[in-house]
C-alpha cells in the first residue's frame, strides 16, 4: 500500500477513487509513564514514554486505515492526515484519514 500526504503519488497515475478511509485508536496514559513524565517535567527533556505511546498509536491508526483501503480494492491512500482529540482525562484518540485510490 502506497501512502502519500499529497493529492497524488509521484510518478503514478490515479485511475480510480474509492473515497475517504480512516483508522483510529484511543489510548490512555499509563501510570508509570505519567510518574516518569512528571519527573522529567522538572528537569526538562523528551518524554520518551509519551513519544512511544504516540508512535504506537500512529502505527495502529494507519494500519486500520490501510485495512479499510485494501477492503475497497485500493492500492494507495493519498492526502493522508492525522488528527488528535481528547476523549477524557488521560485518554486521547489518534485519527488517520485519507482518500483511497488505485494507481498505475
Amino acid at each position: 500500500m502506497l501512502l502519500s500526504n499529497v493529492e497524488t503519488v509521484p510518478g503514478r497515475t490515479i485511475v480510480e477513487f474509492y473515497g475517504v478511509v480512516s483508522g483510529s485508536t484511543v489510548r490512555a496514559k499509563h501510570l508509570g509513564r505519567d510518574i516518569a513524565a512528571g519527573l522529567k517535567n522538572l528537569v526538562g527533556g523528551e518524554l520518551k514514554g509519551y513519544t512511544e505511546l504516540l508512535s504506537e498509536s500512529r502505527q495502529e491508526a494507519v494500519a486500520r486505515m490501510v485495512r479499510e483501503a485494501e477492503a475497497l480494492g485500493a492500492n494507495a491512500v493519498v492526502n493522508v492526515r492525522f488528527s488528535t482529540s481528547s476523549i477524557s482525562q488521560g485518554a486521547a484518540e489518534l485519527f488517520a484519514y485519507g482518500t483511497a485510490v488505485r494507481v498505475e
